[in-house]
């Protein structure tokens, strides 16, 4: 595979946008913690993610702006939460017909993630310091 070349533009947009998207994520967790139980903030956090990237498509010439497309999507979106991405590939893998492909995609990743943390939290054991909030 040949790499692009991608405009310093698209570069800086994503940048920016992921900056902002990552406050906002940050911001809101502030705002409404998640607690005790199951974690609401982070769910709808994800959901709205997932809605939102999966709705830029029908903005109206937005996929024609791709320094505007790359803020959006893998900046604003990408920071506020993975899910977003997560989602979107899935659905594109499932509109092309790869069903098979696209259900292995989506417990595969379930699976890594949840394994990578569980395997995380066994390595570091008791000895792990606890997070510091800011």
């Amino acid at each position: 595979m040949t790499p692009r070349t991608v405009p310093a533009t698209v570069l800086v947009a994503v940048a920016l946008g992921g900056a902002l998207g990552a406050v906002l994520r940050w911001g809101c967790g502030e705002l409404v913690a998640d607690g005790d139980g199951f974690p609401w903030t982070t769910f709808v956090v994800n959901v709205s993610g997932c809605l939102a990237i999966g709705l830029l498509p029908a903005v109206p010439g937005l996929p024609r702006r791709p320094v505007l497309t790359a803020a959006l999507g893998p900046g604003l979106l990408g920071g506020y939460t993975t899910m977003s991405a997560y989602a979107e590939q899935t659905r594109s893998l499932l509109a092309d017909g790869q069903t098979w492909t696209a259900m292995a995609y989506l417990v595969g990743t379930l699976v890594a993630c949840v394994g990578s943390v569980v395997l995380a939290d066994r390595l570091t054991g008791d000895d792990a310091a606890e997070v510091v909030e800011p």
